[in-house]
């Protein structure tokens, strides 16, 4: 079975979720974060150099001392050489009393000596016949600076690594400064070279502590800043908040709902011109409301009031129209007229009733367990007079199974019967008949009835108006069913009453299509319709 993954951000975490959701709601959050970012950024590259400098100053002031004590050794050496009596010809044990001393200081003073030579014979420190400090390994000397003396005899130095075994066994490595100096010893006339070797463990210590100093300052330094960010935001965002908040609230209908003002800062004059926003919104609705009302009193005061002399004109209409055959042919058919007219009006005054209720909010369903197969059957039967009238046919296609929905019977079969008489209304008069399809279908959610016409057809944006009380796309057209110009109006308020769709479709010379979706069961929410809204037979522009 092919498992797809849930669109949108469903499928993480619920606290991601969470998060996520804050993030994207939260302008004030977004502020602070994105003020974090670039104090971070600042502070790291502020840190960075400052430590680089720190570091530079150390290690130029260290080289500075170290060089100056290299030099100090080694004119102390020299001259302790030119002391030695010109009989000693033993160079061991002269270069003995010469690096004995100076390892003794060393051990002192914190560094370390080896003495190598003599140079010009090839030789290296790791040849071996060095004299160093016990425990020093010869290797912190680097081969770099062993070759600087092949060619030269100017005191230098680079920086090393010095390891050191101490009495445990116990290997050690530390960063450090190495000094070569290079000295005559009498008794061979050969040069040997003495490198110091001093560690950096005080300077690296100190760099040490300066980073941590900047990080604990860098760290309370954003804290800070955050601190005050979400402070200063606050102050912005508290009433954007509440001007929010209100105007959800005056959304609600909670029309007496104001911002709360103080002082006279920019946004003290915001929440002045919403509140005086929302008493000109206020007092419009209240006037529009007062309006609405006494208009739907009117219609219905004025519906009501036709009741009795329509009726009594009904009656002398009726007796005109029976005695009509004594009559001389003008007076017949003014006769006739009457009675069409009567019916028309008849009709009207109901439709104005019923548009009353549903202004009203009185407007009630009575439901049952409706086929609308069965309805759709009913009411083709019912306008095939009409159909005929306009030659046209009236065909239904259903599937063998009822389409069952929960609702009214009565304002279902209003719905449908409108659709169907608009569709006759607006069928070609070419003198081909184009027919028209009353559509059925269901499912187990939702059941839907289209009925499609081959006429005149919809101009783009008339979908959306067609439902609009007296619309008409062609005022010129006459209505060849009696209509009032109220029977979609209704049609939409009676599907809006069932929790429905109607809606219309149409293209001008390929006619048009109205649907009705009903769910299954009253009060649950659709989500899609059995039948498609575009006929089948259309083939849409590719764009």
């Amino acid at each position: 079975m092919l498992h797809l993954r849930p669109s949108g951000t469903r499928w993480l975490p619920e606290p991601v979720r969470r998060g996520l959701t804050f993030w994207r709601r939260s302008i004030q959050a977004r502020v602070v974060a994105s003020t974090l970012l670039l104090s971070a950024a600042v502070i790291s590259i502020v840190g960075w150099y400052l430590v680089q400098q720190t570091r530079d100053g150390l290690l130029d002031h260290r080289v500075d001392a170290v060089v100056a004590e290299a030099n100090d050794e080694t004119a102390d050496a020299r001259d302790r050489l030119l002391a030695v009596p010109g009989t000693d010809a033993d160079a061991a044990t002269q270069k003995s009393d010469l690096v004995t001393p100076i390892i003794q200081r060393g051990e002192t003073r914190g560094f370390s000596v080896v003495l190598a030579g003599p140079t010009g014979e090839g030789g290296r420190i790791a040849d071996g016949g060095t004299n160093s400090t016990p425990g020093l390994a010869t290797s912190s000397v680097p081969l770099s600076l062993e070759e600087h003396f092949d060619g030269s005899s100017s005191t230098a130095w680079t920086y090393t690594t010095i390891r050191s075994t101490d009495g445990d066994g116990v290997t050690t490595a530390q960063p450090g400064i190495v000094v070569g100096s290079q000295v005559v010893l009498p008794a061979d006339a050969q040069t040997y070279t003495l490198y110091y070797l001093f560690p950096l463990d005080e300077q690296e210590e100190t760099l040490a502590l300066v980073t941590r100093a900047l990080l604990t300052a860098a760290i309370l330094l954003l804290v800070l800043v955050a601190g005050m960010t979400w402070l200063v935001t606050r102050q912005v965002v508290s009433p954007i908040r509440l001007a929010r908040r209100t105007a959800e609230r005056l959304a609600a209908g909670q029309l007496q709902e104001r911002m709360k003002v103080a002082g006279e800062d920019d946004l003290a004059r915001l929440a002045t011109s919403f509140n005086q926003m929302a008493s000109n919104l206020q007092r419009q609705i209240r006037q529009l409301e007062e309006l609405s009302r006494v208009q739907r009193r009117f219609v219905s005061d004025v519906s009501h009031e036709l009741r009795t002399p329509l009726t009594t004109v009904r009656m002398a209409g009726d007796m005109l129209h029976d005695a009509r055959q004594d009559f001389d042919p003008a007076t017949a058919r003014a006769a006739e007229l009457l009675q069409t007219e009567l019916d028309r009006f008849e009709v009207l005054l109901a439709d104005l009733l019923e548009i009353s209720r549903f202004d009203a909010g009185a407007a009630v369903l009575e439901l049952d367990d409706v086929n609308l197969v069965d309805v759709a059957h009913r009411i083709v039967d019912a306008t095939r007079p009409l159909a005929q009238q306009r030659q046209v046919t009236v065909v239904v296609r259903a599937p063998g199974h009822p389409c069952l929905a929960e609702a009214d019977v009565r304002r279902v079969e209003r719905i449908v019967r409108n659709l169907v008489t608009n569709a006759i209304d607006h069928a070609a008069t070419d003198g081909v008949d184009p027919g028209i399809v009353v559509q059925v279908d269901g499912d187990e959610h939702a059941a839907a009835i289209a009925v499609r016409d081959y006429g005149v057809g919809l101009a783009p944006g008339e979908a959306s108006m067609v439902f609009n009380r007296f619309w008409r796309a062609d005022p010129a057209r006459a209505r060849t069913s009696g209509g009032t110009g109220l029977g979609l109006s209704i049609s939409l308020e009676d599907t809006h009453l069932h929790g429905g769709w109607l809606q219309a479709w149409g293209r001008p010379g390929e006619g048009a299509q109205f649907r009705l979706t009903l769910p299954r069961r009253a009060g649950q929410v659709l989500r899609h319709s059995p039948l498609p809204l575009v006929p089948a037979d259309v083939t849409e522009p590719v764009s």
